[in-house]
């Protein structure tokens, strides 16, 4: 195990997480939020809306879609210049 600082709340802790306990419950909670989204019918045009839809802010929404599991999403994901 690692000593690291978490992604969400920026405290310290020991694990092999990239989040700590505390926050490891909410980054569940919106991965779970956001593959529900990518189920329906995606109709934004930029990371702001993905976010406005969801409710996940644009710096967790940028880390969840750094994850393996979206990397097909993603990649057919073009919001203006940027490909997510």
């Amino acid at each position: 195990m690692e000593f690291k600082k978490c992604n969400r709340c920026g405290c310290f802790f020991v694990s092999e997480h990239n989040v700590c306990e505390h926050c490891n419950p909410k980054d569940t909670f919106e991965l779970s939020k956001l593959r529900t989204y990518f189920e329906g019918e995606i109709q934004a045009n930029s990371i702001d809306s993905i976010a406005v839809d969801t409710g996940i802010s644009v710096k967790n929404l940028n880390r969840y879609l750094e994850n393996e599991e979206f990397s097909n999403i993603s990649s057919k994901l073009h919001i203006g210049n940027i490909k997510l």
